[in-house]
C-alpha cells in the first residue's frame, strides 16, 4: 500500500502551516454478482481509493477527502484544507490524540483471505445454488427477489504529521437470498444471508437457500391482532437492533448534543442483571475486529454494559475532551470527518435456550422483523412495526404481521428476564434470543 503517499500529504500540508495533520488512507476492491430465477441480474467491479485528511492550525482544524490521488488533486486538497483551518473558529477540544497513546505494534488478527481469488463464472454460480436451494426446497416458493454473492479486498493505512504511519488489511465475503413463498393468492417473502472474513466460513450456499425458504413459509398465513400487552421474544436478528439503539445513545457526539437517553447515567443500572453488552476488536478474524481505530489508538474490549450497570460510552478522542472523559480508542473515519464506530459489539449469552423461552410463554409474541426505524435517542421511547409468531402455550402457534411492539428502551432492558444460548458471531453486532416480561404489542 502506497504510505509514502499518505506521508507526503501530511509533510505538505506542515510546510503550509498546519500544526497538525493525519490522513487515513483506504484502497479496496469489490465485486457482486446477482442472479434472479436461475438468471444473471448483475455483475459490478469496482476498484477505489479514498484519502481522509485533518489539518489543524492550533485548535482550529478542517477536514477533506477525495477519491482522486493525483499529485494535482492532492495539492489542492491539502491546500484548501489547510487555508480554512487557519480561518476556522478555535475549538479547545479539537487535536489530535497524544503521540505517547498510538499504538506501538499492530497485533494480527487474521483478517484477510489469503487464499486464491473465485473467477467470475464461480462467483455467480454460488449465488445461483443459494436460489436454487431456496426455489427447489418447497413448491410453495414461486418466486425469488433474487441472491448475491459479494467479496470486499481493503487496505488501510493511517498516519500523522508526528511520523506514526501503520496500517492493516481486511477481506468479506457475503451470500443472500430473497425467497418469495405463495398460497391461496397471499404471498410473503424473507431472507436470509451469510458473511464471513474467510470464504471458506460462509454458511453453506444450500443451507443458506434453505432457511430463507423456511423463514418466508413460516409467514404465510399471517394474521392481524387486536393490541394487548404481554412478553415479547426477540430472535437473535432482531435483538441485535436493541444493541446497536443503547451503542447510538452511548456514543460521543449523542451525549455532548445531549440528545442520549443514557446522559448522566454512567454507574448506574440501565438494564436487568442479566444483560452485560461487550465491544470486543480483538476477535480474530471477526466481522468486526481493527487492530487501532481511525486515529491510531489501540482497540480492545470495552465493556459497555456489565451486569445491567452502564460501565463506559463509546468515545473518540474529541468526544472524550469535550466530555471531559478518556477516549475509549471507538474512533471511526467514514469520509472527511471522524465518527464513533463500534466493532463486535455482543449482548452476552445466557443459559437458556430459545426453545426453552418460547416454551416459558403462555400467551406472547416472537419478533422476527422489524420495520421502520421508530427508535428515539433522547428519550428512549420505542415504537416499531414487526412481524413474527404469536405464541400460545409455549408453542409458535401462528404467524402475525401487521403490528407494533412499542415501549422505553430503558423500561425494556430492564424487563428483560430471559437471555438466549444461541449466540453466534455472524455480524458486526449480535445478540441472542431475548424475553422482554412485558411490552404493548398495538394491532388494529
Amino acid at each position: 500500500m502506497n504510505t509514502d503517499l499518505l506521508v507526503s500529504v501530511l509533510k505538505r500540508a506542515s510546510q503550509r502551516g498546519a500544526t497538525a495533520a493525519d490522513g487515513y488512507l483506504v484502497e479496496e476492491s469489490r465485486f457482486s454478482g446477482s442472479v434472479r430465477m436461475r438468471e444473471i441480474e448483475n455483475i459490478s467491479h469496482s476498484r477505489e481509493q479514498r484519502l481522509s485528511l485533518r489539518v489543524f492550525a492550533g485548535r482550529a482544524s478542517a477536514a477533506a477527502s477525495t477519491s482522486d490521488l493525483s499529485r494535482e488533486s492532492l495539492e489542492r486538497v491539502v491546500d484548501e484544507a489547510t487555508a480554512l483551518a487557519k480561518i476556522t473558529a478555535e475549538d479547545p477540544h479539537a487535536g489530535l490524540p497524544d503521540p505517547e497513546t498510538l499504538i506501538q505494534r499492530v497485533p494480527e488478527l487474521d483478517l484477510e483471505d489469503t487464499g486464491p481469488d473465485l473467477a467470475p463464472e464461480e462467483k455467480i454460480a454460488i449465488a445461483r445454488r443459494v436460489e436454487a436451494a431456496a426455489l427447489e426446497s418447497d413448491a410453495r416458493v414461486t418466486n425469488s427477489e433474487g441472491a448475491e454473492y459479494s467479496d470486499r479486498r481493503a487496505r488501510y493505512a493511517y498516519a500523522t504529521s508526528h511520523g506514526f504511519v501503520h496500517g492493516y488489511g481486511t477481506t468479506s465475503f457475503g451470500i443472500s437470498v430473497s425467497p418469495i413463498a405463495s398460497s391461496n393468492g397471499e404471498m410473503q417473502r424473507d431472507y436470509w444471508y451469510s458473511s464471513a472474513r474467510k470464504r471458506d466460513r460462509l454458511e453453506d450456499p444450500e443451507a443458506v437457500g434453505r432457511k430463507a425458504a423456511a423463514r418466508a413459509l413460516r409467514r404465510l398465513g399471517a394474521r392481524k391482532m387486536k393490541s394487548v400487552e404481554v412478553p415479547v421474544i426477540f430472535d437473535p436478528d432482531t435483538a441485535a437492533s436493541l444493541v446497536r439503539s443503547i451503542a447510538g445513545a452511548a456514543s460521543g457526539p449523542s451525549l455532548y448534543r445531549r440528545a442520549s437517553f443514557l446522559l448522566d447515567r454512567i454507574r448506574t443500572r440501565i438494564a436487568a442483571p442479566t444483560v452485560t453488552i461487550v465491544d470486543d476488536a480483538l476477535i480474530p478474524s471477526a466481522l468486526g475486529s481493527r487492530p487501532f481505530d481511525g486515529e491510531g489508538l489501540a482497540t480492545g474490549r470495552t465493556v459497555l454494559v456489565r451486569e445491567g450497570v452502564l460501565e463506559s460510552y463509546l468515545l473518540d478522542t474529541y468526544s472524550a475532551r469535550k466530555l471531559g472523559l478518556q477516549s475509549t480508542h471507538h474512533a471511526g473515519r467514514d469520509g472527511a470527518g471522524v465518527s464513533v464506530t463500534t466493532t463486535n459489539l455482543m449482548l452476552l449469552p445466557g443459559k437458556s435456550t430459545p426453545q426453552e423461552l418460547i416454551g416459558s410463554v403462555k400467551n406472547g409474541f416472537y419478533v422476527t422483523e422489524l420495520i421502520g426505524f421508530g427508535v428515539n435517542g433522547v428519550t428512549g421511547d420505542y415504537s416499531r412495526g414487526a412481524a413474527g409468531q404469536w405464541i400460545e402455550n409455549g408453542e409458535l402457534a401462528y404467524p402475525v404481521e401487521e403490528v407494533t411492539v412499542a415501549g422505553n428502551l430503558l423500561e425494556m432492558l430492564s424487563a428483560i428476564d430471559g437471555v438466549g444460548d444461541d449466540l453466534v458471531l455472524r455480524d458486526r453486532t449480535v445478540a441472542p434470543t431475548l424475553r422482554i416480561g412485558r411490552m404493548v404489542v398495538a394491532g388494529n
